[in-house]
């Protein structure tokens, strides 16, 4: 066995074996994989080993995509074939028209991924598999790739072209330690001797926290017992002359596919189970949890009621085996929040038919730095702090409960809830709120006019779209008050502070005592990054001088780990997290200046206070960080309050604003003003597939300043030029908004990808934000938008159509 290598990838099942074959594509050979047992002996190898092209959005379509492809060159090896049912189609069938209209918006953004899927009749889904049923059906959405694979091949497949390539495989080396030093390396500890490698990847499925324990930290994964039957020949399948599609079903919560001349039946009960919460037997290997059979009867009747030949055919093999989720049922595939040279490709529920683009994308990060997708929707780091075992579970029982019933736009599901709250949030609670969850916090969304208003699931807009109507009237004439609860703060301390950050940012940061600034931090390849504010303050009795690092509340994990993993040992910065000690009081409007100057001393006049100022001061009795910014285009103030001090400082906001009619407001106004506003949001319009310039941020780059992180991949590729260009669009139509993922066409071709949408209430516009090829950027281009299925004019305007000139901010 080695005593040295680059990378060590824990774990034989098909998320590790596709992570040591992709880094040997990426051009590492010295790479090894250790497996406690034999390959695939975890949950690998009882998987129903479905092969489906569907994602929920457009990296997750790519890497499965990619998955495909990879699997039919290894099925077509004549050295080393593999049995890969391709082609065999699937239906994923509905029974409302809210099912129907999601199935066309992801048939959209598929085409935008060159996937093609179709959506069908309930006739025709009936032709295409005679063995169902029409009744209580409408249609359903047809995936041509859709098929099947031997897990077992597969894995040893992607293990030899790994050996071919130099990489070496370990059976039978359980991993008993961990131990990281100094410089960032590894030993990994195993019963054989020890291994000392640059990079470790946990890739340990059911078994992923018996790892992470080793290394300091929890993985938000769980897992749930799942049960699938094998039955015995059906004569329509024998005779078909042909392979049955595979069928997925949320009306029933089953699935099936053809094996051999039956089926392979799986089961998504609702009485489920979880699995190994208390710790798991080490001698749980290729083994299979009891069969209860009692849990599924429900959901069987409704496979008899879909296909009445079941009822008709006996079951010779019951297979019930874990499977691990995690808290939205996405894989975590990136880099292991707080740690170094540390990535993880866990929590894979669907592993087998995905598991070879996970493996794809994870190589391309350890050996790039970043994938060819931005890869937010997989990264680890988008739980933080809420993210326990507690949570982990009813989340996983909650998403296996509903595995075939896809997120609504604006579907809040209730498992697990409320993760993260403020002193506020049962007075918000009381004043009417709905709330939305961002990072696990919940968050206003709206003001329910009744307790029991509750909207309808749609793609269209919906029933609270004259109370977001209302709440932005009210900001635009008066004033409005919001909490933005877990924005992520960091306060940066130390003498070389701004040098330090100058050399984060592309663009010039503020070092001006009282102000604050808006900038871009880039990655190695000259993509955008992340997008923070930047406040600095002056000393006081509340400390030293000081910035504060502003930005998303989903970017918590991930802004830390990149700031600190660009600190030199010879700077004096010191990084401290401020995100759940303080929360923000957003005032907003035109009389919000009277607000805050009825409430806090000072002078805050427009002369005093201009726009992108910031002060410590005190709202009534508590103490307060003021900011002058705003996402709304309204004058506003970014009012930051210790958490102890909250309630006192909305006191005193509400009893200032009583007099000029201030009224609460909550997230899906600000998405309305923002988008009036052109202004940009973190990992939907501000991706790391695209540069600065690509997205329409010039302004912020200064590229005369001198070295930061990114910059010579900018002037690379500002020399080749913009494959892409960030437009604003007004969408011609009034039913529904333009849908992240939603393909742009011209002459039948995908020609662009909506990135953001929303209706501007100020404006009376439909608008969206979009990536477009270049020759389609000019003001004026006209193109049509694939909106769920109908094809809707779409014309490229001039950003902020909403004051453009930013005179309100500034009044």
């Amino acid at each position: 066995m080695k005593s040295r290598t680059k990378v060590v990838v824990i774990g034989g099942g098909i998320a590790g074996c596709s992570t040591l074959y992709h880094l040997t594509q990426e051009g590492w050979s010295d790479v090894v994989l250790v497996e406690r047992n034999e390959l695939t002996s975890g949950t690998t190898w009882h998987s129903a080993a479905q092969v489906t092209n569907f994602g929920m959005n457009q990296t997750m379509v790519g890497l499965k995509s990619h998955s495909i492809q990879l699997y039919k060159d290894l099925a077509e090896d004549p050295d080393y074939p593999i049995n890969y049912h391709h082609g065999d189609g699937g239906i994923r069938l509905a029974n409302t028209e809210a099912q129907m209209q999601g199935y066309r918006h992801f048939a959209s953004m598929a085409r935008g991924m060159d996937v093609q899927f179709e959506v069908i009749d309930a006739e025709e889904c009936a032709r295409r598999h005679p063995l169902i049923s029409t009744e209580n059906l409408i249609g359903g959405l047809w995936d041509p790739m859709d098929g099947d694979i031997d897990p077992a091949q597969l894995c040893q497949a992607l293990a030899r072209r790994a050996r071919k390539a130099g990489a070496e495989v370990y059976r039978n080396t359980p991993v008993v330690g961990l131990s990281q030093y100094s410089d960032d390396t590894w030993t990994v500890r195993t019963e054989h001797g020890d291994i000392d490698c640059d990079i470790v990847v946990n890739a340990c499925g059911y078994r992923v926290n018996e790892v992470g324990a080793m290394m300091g930290v929890h993985h938000p994964v769980a897992s749930m017992e799942h049960q699938y039957f094998l039955t015995e020949e059906i004569p329509a399948i024998r005779d078909a002359g042909h392979r049955m599609p595979l069928l997925r079903c949320p009306i029933s919560d089953y699935y099936c596919r053809q094996e051999k001349n039956g089926l392979l039946l799986g089961f998504y009960e609702q009485d489920c189970k979880t699995w190994g919460m208390d710790g798991i037997d080490p001698n749980f290997v290729n083994a299979l949890c009891p069969d209860d059979l009692d849990r599924v009867t429900d959901v069987l009747e409704g496979a008899f009621a879909r296909m009445p030949a079941l009822m008709e055919v006996g079951v010779h093999t019951v297979v019930n085996g874990p499977i691990t989720y995690t808290i939205d049922g996405a894989p975590l595939v990136g880099p292991i929040p707080g740690k170094r040279n540390a990535f993880c490709i866990i929590g894979l529920r669907a592993g087998l038919g995905e598991g070879g683009g996970h493996g794809w994308l994870l190589a391309q990060q350890i050996v790039h730095g970043e994938a060819c997708y931005d890869t937010w929707c997989l990264d680890p780091r988008r739980f933080t702090g809420h993210a326990n075992v507690e949570l982990t579970s009813l989340k996983a029982i909650e998403d296996y409960q509903n595995e075939f019933r896809f997120h609504f736009p604006h579907e809040h599901r209730p498992a697990g809830r409320p993760a993260k709250t403020t002193p506020l949030t049962p007075v918000l609670a009381a004043e009417g709120a709905e709330f939305t969850v961002v990072n696990g916090w919940e968050r206003v969304e709206y003001i329910k006019p009744t307790p029991d208003f509750s909207p309808s699931l749609s793609f269209d807009f919906d029933e609270t779209f004259d109370l977001v109507a209302a709440e932005v009237a009210n900001v635009q004439n008066g004033v409005g008050l919001a909490e933005v609860n877990g924005f992520n703060r960091i306060e940066i301390t130390g003498a070389d502070r701004h040098t330090f950050l100058d050399r984060m940012f592309c663009g010039m940061v503020t070092r001006r005592d009282g102000r604050v600034g808006l900038g871009y931090l880039l990655n190695h390849h000259g993509m955008v990054k992340a997008e923070a504010t930047v406040a600095n303050l002056p000393a006081s009795d509340r400390g030293p001088h000081r910035l504060w690092y502003g930005s998303a509340a989903a970017s918590e994990f991930h802004d830390m780990d990149w700031l600190t993993q660009h600190l030199r040992a010879d700077e004096d910065v010191h990084l401290r997290s401020l995100t759940n000690d303080q929360t923000i009081l957003v005032l907003a409007g035109p009389n919000a200046r009277n607000v805050l100057s009825a409430c806090a001393r000072g002078d805050w006049s427009a002369e005093a206070f201009p726009w992108l100022s910031v002060r410590e001061c005190f709202v009534g009795i508590a103490p307060a960080t003021v900011m002058g910014v705003s996402f709304s285009g309204e004058l506003a103030y970014e009012i930051h309050v210790p958490n102890a001090s909250l309630y006192a400082a909305y006191l005193a906001l509400r009893q200032a604003g009583e007099v000029l009619g201030l009224k609460l407001f909550g997230s899906r106004a600000v998405e309305s003003m923002r988008m009036e506003k052109s202004f940009l949001h973190w990992k939907a319009d501000l991706i790391t597939e695209f540069d600065p310039f690509e997205t329409g941020l010039d302004r912020f780059v200064k590229l005369e300043k001198g070295d930061f992180i990114g910059r010579d991949a900018v002037l690379k590729r500002q020399a080749v030029g913009a494959r892409k260009k960030l437009v604003v669009l007004q969408v011609h139509a009034t039913q529904q908004p333009a849908h992240p993922g939603a393909s742009l066409m011209q002459s039948e071709r995908v020609v662009g990808t909506i990135t953001s949408g929303d209706w501007g209430h100020r404006t009376g516009l439909n608008l969206a934000h979009g990536f477009v090829q270049p020759g389609l950027a000019d003001i004026g281009t006209e193109m049509e938008l694939d909106c769920c299925g109908q094809g809707v004019r779409v014309t490229v305007i001039p950003r902020s159509p909403y004051d453009p000139g930013f005179e309100r901010i500034r009044a």
